[in-house]
């Protein structure tokens, strides 16, 4: 079998993506993971607006990993005008993957207005994906919330971000009943080389679940590769 016998034909993905039954368009989404940006975008934006949600969803997460010039638009506008806060929290995570620092002010307005945690908390992974320091004072601002996924994603963010101004404000969760947090927070710090991180760290290391301890270790390898 030939390399073109093999590759996914375009007119008969366009034809299934413009089918009525949902698992026809279902199943041409998922064949377009073998395509190129420039191929696959196009015929993504044929049920980015689907009617099936399950679909929009797929549409939407496809558009950060097969990103183009055309995705950062669409996925703004999702962002601001759809209804449905699974599909708005799809959109912020996929302008993560965009690699785009013209996503920043979109997800920071999402970040202060959206009413929806599980929205605000895929804005600030996202911020914490493009390391721009204008996420600052909303991450900041995120370790006040009730939700403790919120914490985490603030605190992995924070890291990435890597503005050591922050270490004083993460390191009151290194006694966090959640270990998932206190893990967040060991990997974190291992993005913000100081004294204080450090000396966190050899603490963080003797904690009782091995996954919170395991990543502090090499949270303190990373800041002291000797």
């Amino acid at each position: 079998m030939s390399i073109s016998d093999q590759m996914p034909d375009l007119s008969n993905i366009a034809q299934q993506l413009d089918s009525d039954n949902s698992r026809d368009r279902l199943r041409a989404l998922v064949s377009l993971r073998d395509l190129s940006p420039d191929e696959a975008v196009p015929l993504i934006l044929k049920v980015i607006d689907d009617e099936n949600l399950q679909i929009r969803s797929m549409a939407v997460f496809a558009l950060g990993l097969k990103h183009t010039e055309d995705c950062f638009p669409v996925l703004a506008r999702i962002l601001e005008t759809e209804n449905d806060y699974g599909i708005r929290a799809d959109a912020a995570g996929a302008m993560g993957y965009l690699q785009d620092n013209r996503a920043v002010e979109p997800l920071l307005r999402t970040f202060y207005e959206d009413t929806e945690w599980l929205v605000r908390f895929s804005a600030a992974v996202s911020l914490g994906n493009l390391g721009d320091i204008r996420a600052y004072d909303a991450l900041i601002q995120a370790l006040e919330s009730d939700e403790t996924m919120l914490h985490q994603a603030a605190i992995a963010a924070l890291g990435e971000v890597g503005d050591l101004r922050c270490v004083d404000q993460i390191l009151r969760f290194a006694q966090s009943e959640d270990w998932l947090t206190r893990q967040r927070l060991s990997e974190a710090l291992g993005h913000l080389k100081c004294e204080k991180s450090l000396s966190a760290l050899n603490y963080l290391v003797k904690d009782p679940h091995p996954q919170v301890a395991s990543a502090a270790r090499f949270a303190i390898e990373r800041i002291n590769p000797n």
